[in-house]
């Protein structure tokens, strides 16, 4: 390795034996801010014994999210995560066959199933509100959360899990999420009375999952949720994921989509609330598009551009992992510094978030910067709410229509208004996954009469005269992660096979498939596809 190379500045002050728990422990967002203003994109501190380097901005969070996991590997940073899911399962397992196990999930997340949620989601919200009454108030957290690990649970895992299971199922969950607690990064396995009902709540849901499996073994229709089609899945050596397995990996979805989705649509709620004029604009796009009867479905939430600009900007404000780890496994390059084998280097969305040449005005919320003209989030290493490069996360697409979904049905039904200061309305940044700090109230007054609105169509505008038009379909492989949206909005062009491996059929396609291509890239969950050369005529 050139010697032209240099190891990252390093923050002094490091504690024996804690290195920087304690500043960091009591609010990790604020001291990585401090980091990287003291040292740069690329600063080393210490938590515990061991070395940890911050690495933000775009050009440092490119090299994170590109690396190789022989390179940076997620395994050894998430070790927390074993007791929960299991030995063996997504983090513990060897790295070709973690991404073998999370290939797997990827069916049930694809463009074609995604079409059949919005029906189930839409039925979550309406069964919840529907004992709300006219008017009173609610922990709009503690709301999202049931609303959330209900919709999640019945579009991915079953209805077994929604309905026979829903109790037991929900204290199960509860038990697993308790056992995140920030001594298992070092001492997972203590005998800790949180320690021991984690794991016998692991052991209990793995004796539901083996009962369900052969209750459905004895079923003439399949499902196509995350269970079954785990369930039906193999590795490419032929051998069946085993009762331990499929536990742990319907673990790792639920708890995926669960905090994320459910702190996140808090956000959006308590950002529209205090900043009315987005508000205004957000129920004007409502009622334009579903009037008063309007369906909600997969189609018309993928037509609400104010909404989606509003949640992006929370993503962005308020990401809910505000860390992500990887252990450096051979010597890693990023700029003009080398970090050296054994140590862990993380990304941190909310500090890139927050640098004000990628986004100006940093702590301002403003929707608006998605538009077209602005196109703040074009770098796809700058705004990182889901991640990025070949780890983004695989349910982005089913996040954000969730939570869209839930929005439309809140906000057609219901004035709301906060009941406290909005400035107290705050993160809590002493969570692994952060959320809007608890209690977290909210008042509700359910609407007379809906406004009268057209009510939204799924047709397509016309298509420009493409006669002469030449362009050129580019796809980032890296990005791509086989949610075949692509194939739904143009199957002349790609083509995704039941691994989730694209094949681009036509690289220059006829002039006649333009728009198709255009929705292709439009609707990508990663952005990997770019079309180039049309002009966007």
């Amino acid at each position: 390795m050139s010697s032209a190379f240099k190891a990252p500045p390093t923050l002094p002050g490091a504690l024996p034996l804690i290195g920087h728990i304690r500043a960091f422990g009591k609010n990790p967002h604020a001291f990585m801010m401090q980091l990287r203003q003291q040292l740069g994109d690329v600063a080393e501190f210490k938590l515990f014994h061991q070395d940890m380097v911050l690495l933000t901005g775009s050009a440092a969070s490119e090299a994170f999210y590109r690396a190789p996991d022989e390179v940076l590997d997620q395994g050894p940073a998430y070790k927390i995560m074993t007791p929960i899911f299991g030995q063996g399962v997504v983090f513990d397992a060897p790295i070709k066959r973690k991404n073998e196990q999370l290939q797997m999930l990827m069916p049930a997340l694809r463009d074609k199933p995604m079409r059949t949620y919005s029906d189930l989601i839409v039925a979550e919200v309406e069964q919840l509100i529907a004992g709300w009454g006219d008017s009173g108030s609610a922990d709009l957290l503690e709301f999202t959360k049931l609303l959330t690990i209900y919709t999640s649970s019945h579009c991915l895992l079953g209805a077994e899990f929604r309905y026979e299971l829903n109790a037991e199922f929900a204290e199960i969950y509860r038990d697993l999420e308790l056992g995140i607690q920030p001594i298992a990064y070092v001492f997972p396995y203590l005998p800790l009375p949180v320690f021991r009902r984690r794991d016998k709540a692991r052991a209990r849901l793995e004796d539901l999952v083996t009962r369900i499996m052969v209750k459905r073994a004895e079923q003439e229709t399949r499902s196509t949720n995350v269970f079954q089609m785990l369930i039906d899945a193999h590795y490419e050596d032929g051998s069946k994921l085993t009762a331990h397995e499929i536990t742990g990996m319907l673990i790792a979805t639920v708890f995926a989509g669960h905090h994320t989705s459910s702190g996140t649509t808090a956000w959006v709620l308590l950002e529209l609330l205090r900043h009315p004029q987005h508000l205004q604009a957000v129920l004007a796009e409502l009622d334009e598009r579903f009037g008063e009867e309007g369906t909600v479905s997969f189609e018309s939430l993928r037509q609400l551009p104010q909404l989606e600009n509003v949640i992006k900007e929370v993503l962005r404000l308020h990401p809910p992992l505000i860390i992500l780890m990887r252990k450096v496994m051979q010597d890693f390059q990023v700029k003009d510094y080398l970090i050296k084998a054994g140590k862990f280097v993380c990304a941190a969305p909310s500090v890139t978030h927050r640098i004000p040449e990628l986004f100006p005005d940093p702590e301002r919320f403003d929707p608006d910067r998605y538009s077209a003209e602005r196109a703040e989030d074009k770098d796809l290493f700058a705004w990182q709410a889901f991640g990025g490069g070949r780890h983004k996360c695989s349910g982005n697409a089913f996040a954000l229509f969730q939570i869209k979904a839930i929005l439309c049905i809140l906000l057609r039904r219901f004035e709301f208004e906060l009941a406290d200061a909005p400035d107290s309305y705050r993160d809590d940044y002493r969570k692994m996954v952060v959320e809007p700090g608890s209690p977290c109230p909210i008042r509700y007054r359910r609407k007379k009469n809906a406004e009268t609105g057209a009510a939204g169509t799924d047709a397509e505008t016309g298509s420009a005269d493409l006669i002469g038009s030449i362009f050129q379909v580019v796809v980032d492989r890296d990005l791509c992660k086989g949610h075949a949206t692509c194939m739904t909005e143009a199957p002349e062009i790609f083509h995704v096979d039941e691994h989730g491996q694209l094949t681009v059929l036509d690289e220059r396609p006829a002039a006649a498939l333009l728009e198709k291509a255009r929705a292709a890239e439009k609707y990508c969950p990663n952005r990997a596809i770019e079309i180039v050369g049309d002009d966007r005529i």
